[in-house]
């Protein structure tokens, strides 16, 4: 009797109809379990748009300061020339240096372009006048390329605008002495952007992952039946829940800021108390998703599912691992909801440029606001678990 009758019998080793019954099994049981469905089919169509659609490393059109203390031909030429090569948009005219560098600083503009006062008239005599192009390098992949083009940019538009007696200044190899800033990381090393990025990252990620499971273990081991049988109102049980996950958040800053700042070396600027109050809005957020997906996740499976299906998102259109700005505007709405988003402004901006309160409020409120709408969504739904 051949090897392949004997798995066939139906004592043999190996009997198809077993197998064939086992597998429509798991598939009707796949099919009941529609988070795990919606995983299977909802992840790689996220994947597909999100770095198919959303994801550019060469981002355009970012937005500019101009401060121009000479109106001349020239002036105006430049704008045009620098809005013409598509890396630039000057959204903005600033009155002073002062006024440029506060944008700069709020991250409203990711460049300055500074014009001296008698410009034409210094370029006219062959004297090379001063042009300041500062940019905002916490994150030297969104300004690496625009930057890269400036130089030659400004020298195609001097090549067309210096005519008639102005050609002889075309020999020069360029007639304007360009000064570029790289404010915030004049080096443009990486790490810098990325360590203090990771802190938002983490919390993101371990936080709505340890609340989730948390409650869904306790639903899982019948030991939340318990604790609904205790006169302990919702508000009571979720502060419960969030606060011993808070001190686990504040250690793992605690750890990251002295690796950053011992073995990464990454500039702390700002005030570490400052951070510390907007950790406590950030964490809070993140736990009250973990906190809603608890009350949806019938199973630590589906918690974990629930979790990885917000992270991704998170990670891919806050600007932690591709510039913001190089997004298209559905993708940037969608990342302005997220709460990661506002926290990578607020903790780069602390640690590298030392903002100020007043300087991350409006980074801050919107964590504040996604705060309280996740934590009114989780504590109704407890409520529908208790009744």
């Amino acid at each position: 009797m051949s090897a392949s009758s004997i798995l066939s019998m139906p004592g043999g080793l190996f009997s198809w109809h077993r197998f064939v019954a086992v597998l429509l099994k798991e598939f009707v049981q796949m099919k009941r379990d529609r988070l795990t469905f919606g995983m299977i089919v909802g992840v790689p169509i996220i994947q597909l748009v999100l770095f198919g659609f959303a994801i550019n490393t060469d981002p355009k059109g970012l937005p500019a300061a101009v401060v121009i203390n000479d109106e001349s031909p020239f002036s105006r030429a430049l704008v045009r020339g620098l809005e013409n090569s598509q890396y630039f948009k000057f959204t903005h005219r600033a009155a002073s240096e002062a006024e440029a560098d506060r944008l700069l600083k709020l991250g409203e503009v990711q460049f300055v372009l500074v014009i001296p006062a008698d410009f034409s008239r210094q370029l006219q005599r062959g004297e090379r006048p001063s042009l300041l192009m500062a940019a905002d390098a916490t994150d030297p992949s969104a300004t690496g390329n625009a930057l890269a083009t400036v130089n030659q940019t400004i020298k195609q538009v001097m090549d067309r605008e210096l005519t008639g007696t102005l050609a002889t200044l075309k020999s020069v190899e360029l007639p304007i002495d360009l000064r570029i800033q790289r404010r915030y990381n004049p080096e443009g090393i990486t790490r810098y952007n990325i360590v203090p990025g990771l802190m938002g990252v983490i919390l993101t990620m371990t936080m709505i992952m340890m609340t989730s499971l948390a409650m869904t273990r306790e639903r899982e081991r019948g030991t939340m039946e318990n604790l609904l049988a205790t006169p302990v109102r919702p508000i009571e049980v979720m502060a419960g829940k969030i606060a011993p996950f808070i001190m686990v958040g504040y250690a793992q800053v605690t750890i990251i800021l002295i690796a950053a700042k011992l073995i990464f070396g990454v500039p702390i600027v700002g005030g570490l108390l400052l951070l510390s109050l907007a950790l406590i809005v950030f964490i809070a957020a993140n736990l009250s998703v973990g906190f809603t997906f608890s009350t949806i996740a019938k199973n630590q499976l589906q918690a974990m599912q629930m979790t990885f299906f917000f992270f991704l998102p998170s990670m891919l259109l806050s600007g932690f691992m591709f510039p913001f700005r190089g997004m298209p505007d559905w993708a940037q709405v969608l990342g302005e909801v997220l709460p990661l988003t506002h926290f990578l402004r607020i903790v780069r901006g602390i640690l590298l440029k030392g903002n100020g309160f007043a300087d991350i409020v409006p980074e801050l409120w919107p964590i504040g606001l996604f705060m309280l709408v996740a934590g009114t969504v989780a504590m109704r739904r407890y409520r529908q678990t208790l009744d």
